[in-house]
């Protein structure tokens, strides 16, 4: 298999879509499993482990859920021809195909990267971290890719090959269907637009710094984010103009905003610099542009609450 036809599989990993909502659970364990090759740690992990660590993985960095269901990638990115279960063949499963956990307790069932991929990948790092690059680009915004990529134990720092393309993104959800991940443009004047109509500042801390007369570290931030769909063509409604801090701490989900465009900080955030960074801004209106029709889009931002921040707090209830 050449490292083109690699990089196919893994750019076209059947994700669930519904409505919108996110599921980065086989990416997430595709990047676990690369990053246990660069590491030079063994091809197979038990059932029990993945579980654990990926469990962990989609807590951090999947959608808010009650419970995250780590055996539903590990029985299913089979399909997808980039993981092997040695012991498939003795897993018992549901009327609808998906595994009993048990019997993957059981069997003493483990999951890793089939043989000859394992073997290509341990063998081209440089195509390994093409295609756990590419995999982040597709389903995380810019802002977490640095932190994924840390959790699944590649190093983000390690020069890649020079043919490498950023330019995968993921598809619009579309009904209750399987979707390839594929190639989206952006809009190159998005940004300019957001940021002109906040006034070159930051929508909840009002950061400014200029230099040169060009604003520094201040971002134009999607809502609901570009590689789930988000609009950026018709109107600018589904963009805040943030500064660096603010932009990650929203994309992580540190924050949100209420339906009277206040601040709501979750009730997770902790640690050193939450309360000059989050706390005293909390219940807090934003900035908001002039133009009444460029305030944020409630659709977005209910989008945001659901896919991202989580907790259902009062006055959060789109």
């Amino acid at each position: 298999m050449t490292p083109d036809e690699l990089r196919n599989l893994f750019a076209n990993l059947k994700v669930w879509h519904a409505r919108g909502w996110r599921a980065p659970n086989k990416p997430l364990l595709a990047l676990w499993a690369i990053g246990r090759c660069l590491r030079n740690e063994g091809r197979l992990a038990s059932y029990d482990t993945v579980a654990r660590e990926l469990g962990e993985l989609l807590r951090r960095f999947g959608p808010p859920r009650k419970s995250v269901n780590p055996d539903l990638p590990f029985w299913h990115l089979r399909n997808d021809g980039v993981w092997d279960i040695p012991e498939s063949d003795r897993i018992t499963q549901t009327g609808s195909g998906h595994d009993h956990i048990a019997s993957l307790r059981r069997e003493g069932a483990r999951g890793g990267l089939p043989r000859y991929i394992f073997s290509v990948l341990r063998k081209d790092r440089a195509t390994a971290l093409d295609i756990a690059y590419s995999l982040v680009e597709a389903h995380f915004p810019g802002t977490l890719h640095d932190d994924v990529l840390r959790a699944v134990g590649i190093d983000s720092g390690v020069p890649i090959s020079a043919g490498m393309d950023f330019g995968l993104m993921e598809g619009r959800a579309a009904g209750m269907e399987f979707e390839h991940v594929q190639r989206r443009s952006r809009n190159p004047v998005f940004a300019r637009t957001v940021l002109d109509a906040y006034g070159d500042r930051c929508a909840v801390c009002a950061f400014a710094v200029r230099l040169h007369d060009a604003p520094v570290a201040l971002d134009a931030a999607h809502i609901r984010w570009h590689r789930a769909g988000g609009r950026d063509r018709d109107k600018i409604g589904n963009g805040l103009a943030l500064c660096t801090l603010h932009h990650r701490l929203f994309d992580a989900g540190a924050f949100t905003l209420s339906p009277k465009y206040t601040v709501v900080v979750s009730p997770v955030a902790a640690g050193p610099g939450t309360d000059s960074s989050l706390g005293q801004f909390s219940r807090r209106p934003i900035l908001l542009p002039r133009r009444t029709e460029d305030y944020p889009d409630f659709k977005s931002l209910r989008w945001h609450h659901r896919e991202v921040f989580g907790p259902v707090v009062e006055g959060t209830d789109y």
